[in-house]
């Protein structure tokens, strides 16, 4: 660990070292891996006083940061990108010790991370504007996009590096600034993430653009969304924490970007090619210990079809080898606490007794390098569980057998979240409606693949109780922006809108 410490210019013996500056004067935080409980390294948490001054710094950066030409400030995005490729062996090989993710998945968070970074670089030339045609001869309408300030994020464990990167890659080329409050549970890759960025724009002349305030709890993201000097909050984790949030910010008229709880679903049709409907709902389901938001939590298939399905998913689930993540083979790793394996232990106990029979799992594992690592497991549930409606962040499947699409849809769309849906199927007609407004109600529904891994040139969100915001690509830049419409007259009378007459 001291090795990977070292080469990412960290040290595991001076806490002030990891990016909130040696003047944080609050209590220790130690980070612990869920792989084996070991602690990786400790950091000095933020005090009152030093939220104001890392605050201040950030406002103090945007009044010179929102000056310098979108391009430019994508020139130094691009530096970023060629920091973290460079950086990517060791930043995810941190993320899979912090978090318990297996190798492939901390280096592919890594690899988002620099793909949204790509992203925003091309996005810098492209801050578009709209020109209109106004009513008023000799008038020209048009639209401008301008900096908002300084954003907060707030991210949650299960996506340390990624989750920033496509807030504060999209906020620095809109010339915003960027004060980032992590989880509590993957602070030292936040301060990893972070020292790179602001090492590459303090080198620029740009110092200040990316803020960091490490905190043992919530009470730090309380104080970003109540503070009036921080006109947008973008918040992810779980639903109540969202509404939370919402309130705060709202009570003060401030903007957020929510990405909260998933409960993700994949139907399945009679005509579904099988092979595929195993794999992603293997990957979907078990991928990071079930702990992404678009982690596939439910499948309704149709009936015929039911068997086969939980005989070859049952298979697939014999052949998943669970242990230390970092090592080769293992495709699923430890859970990322004790409340997380208290809460996957309540979740089957509840469907048990609400009629749900355990098919494969259900069990914490025994002779491992910590207590946190469980199986994935399968229930075979019915449409009335009420714990089906829930999302339980661990690899815990719920299938349920459907008469046709209409009742498909129906159990779809009858739970409290919208973020993430899968349809498998050949048919034109059945795929096409999924994607329709008569289909799934989810921000995002694909057609035979599953309900994870999502790329960077879609916007990523969902609807209800997932929050109903978007991050990444397509126009997800203009929530870090204020729009602005000019009118601009160019001859020499004043005529008015709508015909109005007032003459003095």
């Amino acid at each position: 660990m001291k090795e990977i410490l070292r080469s990412l210019g960290l040290s595991d013996t001076n806490p002030g070292a990891f990016g909130i500056e040696a003047a944080s004067s609050g209590p220790l935080l130690k980070s612990f891996s869920p792989i084996d409980n070991s602690v990786i390294a400790s950091v000095t948490t933020a005090t009152a006083a030093d939220y104001e001054r890392v605050l201040r710094d950030t406002q103090n950066a945007f009044t010179a940061w929102r000056k310098v030409p979108a391009p430019e400030r994508g020139q130094v995005v691009r530096e970023i990108a060629v920091a973290l490729r460079e950086h990517k062996a060791a930043l995810g090989k941190l993320v899979s010790i912090e978090t318990g993710k297996i190798l492939s998945e901390g280096e592919g968070e890594i690899q988002e991370a620099i793909d949204i970074a790509d992203f925003a670089v091309g996005l810098s030339r492209q801050l578009y504007g709209l020109s209109m045609h106004s009513e008023r001869p000799l008038h020209h309408m048009m639209e401008q996009w301008h900096p908002l300030g300084v954003v907060g994020v707030i991210t949650a464990f299960n996506f340390p590096a990624a989750v920033w990167a496509w807030n504060s890659m999209l906020a620095a080329v809109c010339g915003d600034t960027v004060l980032w409050k992590p989880s509590e549970y993957a602070p030292i890759t936040a301060i990893a993430m972070n020292s790179i960025c602001a090492r590459i724009a303090e080198q620029r002349g740009h110092a200040g653009i990316f803020g960091l305030v490490v905190g043992d709890g919530p009470e730090l993201g309380k104080q970003i969304a109540a503070d009036a000097r921080i006109p947008l909050v973008s918040a992810t984790g779980s639903t109540r924490m969202g509404r939370a949030v919402a309130e705060t910010v709202g009570r003060r008229l401030g903007k957020t970007i929510l990405e909260l709880g998933g409960n993700n679903a994949v139907i399945v049709l009679q005509d579904a090619d099988l092979d595929l409907v195993v794999r992603s709902t293997a990957f979907g389901a078990v991928g990071t210990a079930g702990q992404r938001c678009t982690t596939t939590r439910r499948v309704l298939i149709e009936k015929p079809l039911e068997a086969e399905f939980l005989q070859r998913m049952l298979k697939a689930y014999r052949s998943v080898k669970i242990g230390n993540p970092l090592e080769s083979g293992v495709l699923m790793g430890p859970l990322i606490n004790k409340t997380a394996v208290e809460n996957y232990k309540k979740a089957i106990e509840l469907a048990k007794q609400q009629g749900g029979e355990i098919l494969c799992g259900g069990e914490v594992c025994s002779g491992m390098q910590s207590d946190l690592y469980v199986t994935p497991t399968i229930i075979k549930a019915h449409a009335k569980m009420e714990i089906v409606r829930e999302e339980t962040f661990a690899p815990i499947l719920y299938v349920i057998g459907v008469k046709d699409y209409d009742e498909a849809i129906e159990l779809h769309n009858s739970v409290p979240q919208g973020l993430s849906s899968a349809i498998f199927t050949r048919g034109m007609q059945a795929a096409q409606r999924f994607m329709s407004a008569q289909g799934s109600d989810c921000g995002i529904a694909n057609v035979n693949l599953g309900t994870s891994g999502a790329e960077i040139g879609g916007a990523f969100g969902g609807e209800k109780d997932t929050g109903g915001g978007r991050e990444s690509g397509s126009d997800a830049w203009k929530a870090y922006m204020r729009r602005q419409t000019n009118t601009i007259n160019y001859g020499n009378a004043l005529p008015l809108a709508q015909g109005v007459k007032f003459d003095v």
